[in-house]
């Protein structure tokens, strides 16, 4: 009994955890960050599978944290899908690392670990591991010297962005 909860224990604390080589950008600003961003790319996991016109809105909780609405279109099913979660920072609230859920009181990282400091107009993002990464800016489509850049930087860091999707935005 003690070794499954130990287990269970861990493998929670792992959801929350730093990618190796990854870190989270220092002097973020939450309130900057708010808002709507588009998804431009992200590798693929179940939970978005065969959406487009993915966004992600985040605004400010009533007693504290961060609401986190992401929203894609399916056209299989003709339909749009919205889940709405939580976010709270893992450390100080200057630094890119919070921890997010849409499912009770299971978190899973959400590491900002590049970002644009100055107009907040793209950031990369990754989960607990290099199989979570999302290209995210405030405009349905970001320009292709700096979506290269922010692609490079990904791939230089380990992630295997030879299996990114790039969200149609129409």
């Amino acid at each position: 009994m003690r070794l499954s909860l130990l287990s269970l224990f861990l493998l929670l604390a792992g959801c929350v955890g730093l990618p190796e080589n990854v870190e989270p950008v220092k002097n973020f600003k939450l309130d900057k960050y708010l808002g709507k961003w588009y998804e431009i790319a992200r590798l693929d996991h179940s939970f978005e599978r065969g959406l487009s016109r993915v966004t992600a809105n985040y605004s400010m909780r009533e007693g504290g944290g961060v609401k986190v609405v992401n929203r894609g279109y399916s056209e299989e099913s003709n339909a749009w899908k919205e889940a709405e979660g939580k976010a709270y920072f893992v450390k100080e609230p200057d630094i890119g690392y919070l921890k997010v859920s849409f499912f009770g009181p299971f978190y899973g990282s959400y590491v900002v670990f590049e970002l644009d400091h100055v107009n907040y107009q793209y950031a990369l993002v990754s989960g607990p591991d290099k199989s979570y990464l999302w290209l995210l800016a405030r405009q349905p489509h970001l320009n292709e010297e700096t979506k290269n850049k922010l692609v490079k930087k990904a791939a230089a860091l380990g992630f295997d962005t030879n299996k990114l999707i790039y969200v149609k935005q129409n």
